[in-house]
């Protein structure tokens, strides 16, 4: 069934519908700002990988569009679910839409299911066909902006008629834009629970919507790890006994998660804390610092970033649409890593507190392995206390 892409400056991209059904025109008056097929679109340059960007909560709250012009091919299998193991009765698929090039349609392995009968499974619809590269075009030169998946009232009509398309328009306009969207209240763990309980060393993680691959990289190295829903107090943290307190990855604008940020403020000094994504621009705001929105933002697994303390490059994977205002950052306060590409903070430590941070994911294992010492690096500096 033909559907269409629809931008919120009116922009049209025609294409085929996959997995969910996509939202009839006439159906959006009853949708909310939380229903599948709607979103702020972004664009993310993997070239494999979709399975677990589906699933990752940071991209709840948008549609992601696949520069790689050619998905699906090798299928989909649960066990890479990023999601981690408490998340399980709620839905896999975090991404609210998927946009793609070329579909793959043809047989996986054993084991495995189709992409179209992957998201079909978790309710969410897709839309192939597109011409991604000019789509990609647009929210490069425009910025990243709403969209929605939607199908024309007429299955057989070859595009939206003016009046259909001024409806689409007036659902996108009640859309909220990410800046200001607290989303981390849909994601991540509502209870604590332990995994390695036998490790070495303690870490609690506070889960903003973390991925399964940080705690498991994690307790690779020995780490018993607590994790605590990101609802969870200092008190609450420190009474568990932690050596390290690690803040997660997850969605949203970090600017307007202020309990979360005074968690921190209460915790620095008295236990190392470490972030990861969300977590590390939590941890700026914490140190005195702010956030700011980005155009596009960084989606991928092919950014190079600069260790600024060896000057070595790293390849990393990324999904963010804000970041660190260095500008704003207390002098004691050091930039560790830099984007290669644009020059913004990709991570940060205090010069004389245990706190350090990562923009990227170093659990994504792009390069495959460029990044991993980072959790080498924060369970050493936890094992030193403070």
């Amino acid at each position: 069934m033909r559907c269409f892409l629809v931008l919120a400056d009116g922009t049209v991209f025609p294409g085929q519908q996959f997995g969910a059904q996509a939202p009839k025109v006439s159906g959006l008056a009853a949708l909310t700002e939380d229903s599948k097929g709607a979103g702020e679109v972004v664009f993310n340059t993997g070239m494999c990988g979709y399975h677990e960007i589906l699933t990752d909560p940071s991209y709840s709250g948008q549609v992601v569009v696949m520069t790689y012009p050619h998905i699906g091919n090798y299928g989909c299998d649960d066990e890479w679910s990023e999601n981690g193991p408490e998340d399980r009765s709620l839905p896999r698929v975090k991404a609210m839409g998927f946009v793609v090039r070329s579909l793959y349609t043809g047989p996986v392995p054993e084991g495995r299911i189709t992409l179209d009968a992957f998201l079909k499974e978790w309710d969410t619809p897709g839309i192939s066909g597109v011409d991604t590269r000019a789509l990609t075009l647009r929210l490069r030169d425009g910025g990243s902006c709403n969209g929605v998946i939607v199908a024309a009232d007429d299955p057989g009509a070859a595009a939206l008629n003016d009046q259909e398309l001024h409806s689409v328009l007036s659902f996108l306009h009640k859309i909220p834009p990410m800046e200001g969207r607290n989303l981390i209240q849909d994601v991540g763990s509502s209870a604590a629970h332990t995994v390695n309980e036998k490790g070495d060393i303690h870490f609690v993680v506070v889960d903003c919507g973390v991925k399964a691959n940080i705690i498991e990289e994690l307790s690779k190295r020995n780490a018993r790890v607590t994790v605590l829903p990101h609802t969870a107090v200092a008190d609450d943290i420190l009474a568990v006994k932690p050596q390290g307190v690690l803040f997660s990855n997850g969605p949203g604008d970090p600017a307007v998660l202020g309990p979360v940020v005074d968690t921190l403020k209460n915790l620095i000094g008295k236990v190392p804390v470490f972030g990861i994504c969300l977590g590390h621009q939590l941890i700026g705001q914490a140190l005195g610092g702010r956030t700011m929105k980005m155009k596009f933002g960084h989606h991928g697994v092919n950014h190079p970033v600069r260790d600024e303390r060896t000057k070595k490059v790293q390849v990393t994977s990324q999904n963010h649409g804000f970041v660190v205002d260095q500008a704003s950052l207390p002098k004691e306060v050091k930039v560790w890593f830099t984007n290669a590409n644009d020059g913004s903070v990709e991570g940060i430590y205090h010069e004389s507190l245990p706190v350090m941070s990562c923009q990227f994911h170093p659990e994504a294992a792009p390069g495959p392995h460029d990044s991993a010492w980072i959790f080498q690096e924060f369970i050493d500096r936890a094992s030193q206390g403070v």
